[in-house]
């Protein structure tokens, strides 16, 4: 068995509205094992004898579109990737004003147009990652920096999904 992490894109914000037990539900529906839904915002952790995280995604977002009727979008990545993604982050993720956030891209030309946005370093700051971005950006900025408003854009959000450093160590365990 391969412990995975399933990164939901979107879910209980803008209109789409899963319960995490429902949204436990469909994973073990689907076969998986020792599923466990992490805060409410699409996190799961989940065992899976399937080694293939394509397939995995695929499944994933095929039984939730005809579970909660809509276009899921998840990311799919071994707990050990994960592990390694957070802890090759440049950036502290304790420091004082600040938040630590990681991007995940799905898409390699997108990942290279974020890690060309132009950002105030007094704000915020970016690193490339093996398929994410990293971002580190002053408490109250999120929304408002160049890199948050780039993020923000339709062509973007449908193609990532951001998690800050605390929610990356609560998937790790």
């Amino acid at each position: 068995m391969t412990r995975y992490v399933a990164l939901l894109r979107g879910i209980n914000v803008g209109g789409i509205t899963i319960k995490m037990a429902d949204l436990k539900d469909v994973f073990t529906g689907l076969g998986y094992g020792d599923v466990r839904t992490v805060l409410a915002s699409g996190n799961v952790v989940f065992d899976s004898e399937n080694t293939d995280p394509a397939s995995l995604k695929a499944d994933i977002e095929a039984a939730l579109g005809v579970r909660f009727g809509y276009e899921a979008f998840v990311f799919v990545l071994e707990q050990a990737r994960l592990a390694g993604l957070a802890d090759a982050c440049p950036f502290e993720e304790n420091r004082d004003g600040w938040h630590t956030y990681v991007v995940f891209v799905a898409d390699p030309v997108v990942r290279e147009e974020l890690l060309g946005v132009a950002v105030d370093p007094q704000i915020e700051r970016t690193a490339p990652g093996d398929g994410v971005v990293y971002w580190h950006v002053v408490k109250g900025s999120t929304l408002s920096s160049a890199f948050g408003r780039c993020t923000g854009r339709a062509r973007y959000k449908s193609v990532t999904t951001t998690r800050n450093m605390r929610t990356l160590r609560k998937l790790q365990t």
